[in-house]
């Protein structure tokens, strides 16, 4: 089945949402990857996902806001917090763009036990902080738990003019509405919805970051490809579906 279009923001899909949340402050740094390089590292049934033969690793720090079940209010305290994630690229074989996290460090200790806890989804306890001095964004991350501990990560942006045409590569990059992970056995799709991101352009000031190679993948060597900003949106979860196994190839006449 063709990829699904990351072009524009699709319909829900999903008749219900398990999650809301809002995603603030978001800086999106990108290297180009080898497919081949990750693609061991994703979930059987999923494939790298690529824009003209390129597949890329992302690291991404925002402010999570007001994070909260179904219809129901954020969950105070809780439900607000710092997270920067690592990220690859895929898609399965209904056609389903997503993301696959290497790692999401995050600043609340009880999302990271839920979150590891229900959806197997790789939540790293660390100390996180994200500073506003005009244009400039400072994001900060220690990691506390599980190891390796002490890795660290600090990226300094400077945010410029809002992006009215998106490239190709920027829809690439941000416009995903879905997550491939695997747990209890199975590889799992859990779709979400958001408007299409309002975009900036970005300018990288400064990068001292362990994360990345933390996370299993080669450190990044030179500037990344793609520096983008986003203010924020507003983002609705469904529940979980199982990704469809690859049919199975008949045997070869002998």
């Amino acid at each position: 089945m063709s990829p699904e279009p990351v072009d524009h923001a699709p319909r829900q899909t999903f008749p219900w949402a398990v999650l809301r949340q809002r995603w603030e402050d978001l800086t999106f740094l990108h290297w180009a990857v080898d497919p081949a390089l990750v693609a061991p590292l994703l979930p059987v049934g999923t494939r790298p996902d690529t824009l003209h033969g390129v597949s890329y690793v992302g690291l991404i720090g925002f402010r999570m806001v007001g994070l909260g079940f179904g219809r129901g209010p954020g969950v105070p305290y809780f439900g607000t917090f710092w997270e920067t994630n690592v990220r690859l690229y895929s898609v399965d074989d209904d056609g389903r763009r997503a993301v696959v996290f290497r790692s999401l460090d995050a600043s609340r200790l009880v999302p990271v036990l839920v979150a590891r806890a229900t959806l197997r989804l790789p939540y790293l306890w660390s100390s996180m902080r994200l500073a506003r001095d005009g244009d400039r964004r400072i994001y900060r991350c220690r990691r506390r738990w599980p190891g390796p501990a002490g890795a660290t990560s600090r990226m300094v942006v400077r945010v410029g003019e809002r992006i009215v045409e998106p490239t190709p590569l920027d829809h690439f990059l941000t416009a995903r509405w879905g997550l491939h992970t695997r747990a209890y056995g199975r590889t799992l799709h859990l779709p979400n919805w958001h408007p299409s991101w309002p975009l900036h352009r970005c300018e990288l000031l400064h990068l001292d970051d362990e994360l990345v190679a933390a996370a299993g993948l080669p450190a990044p060597v030179g500037p990344p490809v793609s520096v983008l900003y986003s203010p924020g949106v507003g983002v609705r979860f469904g529940p979980p579906v199982a990704a469809r196994p690859r049919a199975a190839r008949p045997p070869r006449a002998q």
